[in-house]
């Protein structure tokens, strides 16, 4: 009967999360579709920001790789290893339109040693505004993101879907198959 009394709670746990990044990412967040692939076409290079871990999952999760340097570091390597440049800021600061793909990935710790995340992988950049083109600001324009559940033993899961999840990045950075050829 606890058993089933924690399943639900975990599964009413993800459903919230997963709810609240749903009605949020459609206003704050741009998505992965062909018109925001697009935004992607021309980036050669990028500089890779990763958000610090929660406090709450920090003292498990260095065990499992799983800390803001080790996914840096595991990120930039799989950019440079698909040909896309990492960038230190002062290359970065001299590149037009300024990529940063964006990492984020929030915990809740919803029963002792389980924890509910939401990772966010989005790709920003500098845009012009239209109401004011003189003005310039660091806007999101292509984004996926995943939920899930993680214990302490299984927080790798959180570190690989983060690894899935910069895949799609580069993926997305492909031209269709109808521009490859022009």
């Amino acid at each position: 009967m606890a058993q089933a009394q924690k399943a639900k709670k975990a599964i009413l746990t993800v459903c919230c999360m997963f709810f609240f990044f749903a009605m949020t990412s459609s206003s704050l967040y741009a998505i992965d579709s062909e018109l925001t692939r697009q935004t992607l076409l021309n980036i050669r290079g990028v500089m890779v920001v990763v958000e610090d871990l929660q406090p709450n999952i920090q003292k498990y999760a260095h065990r499992f790789g799983l800390t803001r340097d080790q996914l840096k570091k595991d990120i930039e390597q799989r950019l440079i290893k698909s040909g896309i440049i990492v960038l230190d800021q002062e290359r970065w600061l001299k590149t037009p339109d300024r990529p940063v793909p964006y990492i984020n990935i929030n915990t809740h710790e919803y029963e002792k040693y389980w924890y509910a995340y939401n990772i966010i992988v989005d790709l920003r950049q500098l845009v012009r505004l239209e109401a004011n083109p003189d003005m310039k600001a660091l806007a999101s324009t292509w984004s996926v993101n995943m939920v899930g559940i993680a214990n302490i033993g299984s927080l790798n899961t959180v570190k690989n879907n983060a690894g899935i999840l910069v895949d799609r990045f580069i993926e997305a950075r492909q031209p269709p198959p109808a521009l490859k050829g022009k």
